[in-house]
């Protein structure tokens, strides 16, 4: 188990070295896990396209294989690569993205059904978070998960994520307490329907204005 620290927690942009952001990606690609910071929570990652590493998530969290997971990317273009868009997921990604949204969207067949538990569609999101950003846009799409056991305590500082994963997580990312601490809004946009699924960090209020206009 590696830890690595961040010299300035709260940098605009990303200060993890380039030897340290190299064996971050150097795990990924062996299909191992790593813990990273987001804006919200920190998450649990891993190659969606590596089945084995996806099931090592479900393992490490104790979390049963129905339920699903989702991911991080760093731009639509990349969202677009694995699940389907339509006008209101574009309002959505335009108003609040990068932030603490996740778009559940009817996946592509690009992506193994472990990850949304044989379900059609994916949870989509992209992290107001310089390291995490900075991560997928030199690796891909990640899994993303909080770092925690399934029903513990949200991970909102590195030492609750080590206190519950320890082991089980090659490296972790130490970039301070999340600067907002709060598990994002779930939206599901399924054939033009619009549902709020998780009330998170933007509110059914925010969310409907948007729609609206």
């Amino acid at each position: 188990m590696d830890i690595i620290k961040c010299k300035d927690a709260k940098c605009a942009e990303c200060s993890v070295s380039k030897h340290d952001l190299e064996n971050v990606l150097s795990m990924l690609r062996f299909g191992r896990l790593v813990v990273y910071p987001t804006e919200t929570l920190y998450g649990l990652g891993a190659d969606p396209f590596d089945e084995t590493a996806v099931k090592r998530v479900f393992i490490a969290k104790r979390r049963p294989f129905d339920m699903p997971l989702s991911l991080a990317v760093n731009n639509m273009t990349m969202a677009e690569e694995v699940a389907e868009l339509d006008e209101n997921a574009h309002r959505l990604a335009k108003a609040f993205l990068p932030g603490p949204l996740t778009l559940l969207l009817k996946k592509k067949p690009i992506l193994p059904d472990i990850i949304t538990a044989s379900f059609q569609e994916v949870g989509i999101r992209i992290p107001d978070h310089p390291f995490a950003l900075r991560l997928i846009d030199e690796f891909g799409p990640i899994i993303s998960t909080s770092a925690n056991m399934h029903s513990h305590p949200n991970p909102t500082d590195v030492e609750t994520a080590i206190a519950d994963l320890g082991e089980s997580v090659a490296t972790y990312v130490d970039c301070g307490p999340c600067k907002i601490g709060k598990a994002s809004t779930i939206v599901q946009i399924i054939d033009g329907t619009v549902e709020i699924i998780r009330y998170g960090a933007i509110s059914k209020e925010k969310i409907e204005d948007v729609l609206v206009r």
